[in-house]
């Protein structure tokens, strides 16, 4: 089934006098929505107990739990201080979100840096696989870790570089962030055609099959020469990108995406909103 959620707290949920996420499953369910992503960007500090008690609210309201890994990963840098830390963060992220009752774990693979874009790219090929043989030392086989499409030009991942890093096995799942690829790309989705271009890609290089379960992130974005500035609100209506040009082709080719709203403050009512507008979609 698809799902739509956000990606942490709304400024709103905080507004109504909630004080923790273990409170979100059953906030979530009452506006219709059915998943979570819980941010680890700044490192892994969630406690066990918090953690099991996240689940088990999550379990009693259907949400489905996914997590972020945190930002400093980079699997490009060759430096092997720096490799091993990286390596740690995906690890505890993913014993994490086993803990929470999830199974995905979204990813920054990493930055160019000073390199040669070709030996950035291998570094990350070799770190992901890496990573997997730590997973299944762990017992963490089952975890889908999913590499994230970036918004900077500084930043490995653009769609191409991401697919390519999901042929080196099939339980990466690409996450899609289509306000990055907006934002790499000078505003380059602006009509259905260039989405459509886009679900193309992903089907061509991983099958119809894998390419229905991708992990999406959601919201517009103001952006710069270089890249992504910031998330923004749907009720910014010049930043792009708009759902509505996404969500037909969504029902059309019958996926069932994870889709994760990252608007600035008002991720819960955007993730709402795109589950109606999804809903409105007739065949």
């Amino acid at each position: 089934m698809i799902r739509f959620g956000p990606a942490g707290n709304s400024e709103s949920f905080y507004a109504q006098g909630y004080k923790s996420t273990w409170q979100a499953p059953a906030w979530l369910k009452n506006m219709g929505l059915s998943a979570y992503e819980y941010s680890f960007g700044r490192g892994v500090n969630l406690s066990r107990e918090a953690a099991e008690k996240i689940a088990m609210h999550a379990r009693e309201n259907g949400i489905a739990l996914s997590a972020h890994a945190p930002y400093f990963i980079n699997l490009a840098n060759p430096d092997p201080e720096k490799r091993q830390a990286s390596f740690r963060y995906i690890t505890e992220s993913a014993q994490a979100v086993n803990t929470l009752g999830g199974e995905r774990v979204v990813v920054h693979v990493g930055a160019v840096m000073k390199m040669e874009r070709d030996a950035a790219l291998k570094n990350c090929r070799e770190g992901l696989k890496e990573a997997y043989l730590r997973l299944d030392d762990l017992g963490l086989s089952h975890i889908h870790l999913c590499p994230e499409t970036m918004g900077k030009k500084s930043q490995i991942g653009d769609l191409s570089e991401t697919l390519d890093f999901c042929q080196l096995d099939e339980r990466l799942i690409p996450c899609l962030d289509f306000a990055h690829i907006h934002a790499l790309h000078q505003g380059a989705l602006n009509g259905p055609e260039d989405f459509e271009r886009v679900l193309d890609q992903v089907e061509s290089a991983l099958g119809m099959e894998r390419a229905r379960q991708m992990h999406v992130h959601f919201s517009t974005i103001e952006f710069t020469p270089a890249g992504e500035k910031r998330h923004r609100t749907f009720a910014e209506e010049k930043y792009g990108p708009r759902f509505e040009m996404l969500a037909p082709l969504l029902k059309e080719r019958g996926y069932q995406p994870r889709i994760i709203c990252e608007s600035k403050g008002t991720m819960a009512e955007d993730a709402k909103t795109m589950m109606e507008i999804y809903q409105s979609v007739s065949i």
